[in-house]
């Protein structure tokens, strides 16, 4: 089983996790409908991308209505 000779002491560990941290995003407007999206994605809110619509986005969907039963 490889052991370890030496202790990794807290400084080396961390140094060599410095490139370990999660970068936040960088959302850009959506030219359509102005909500935020991921850049070259298509708009989740809308079905936009690049000026044109690309998926069909259906209507609301009440479930609370009776008349769905």
């Amino acid at each position: 089983m490889a052991v370890p000779q030496n202790k990794i002491t807290k400084s080396r560990r961390n140094m060599r996790r410095s490139h370990d941290a999660l970068v936040a995003g960088n959302p850009a407007e959506c030219p359509s409908c102005g909500e935020l999206k991921r850049p070259h994605h298509v708009c989740g809110a809308c079905g936009h991308y690049a000026d044109r619509e690309v998926v069909a986005m259906a209507n609301e969907v009440d479930l609370d209505d009776e008349d769905a039963a």
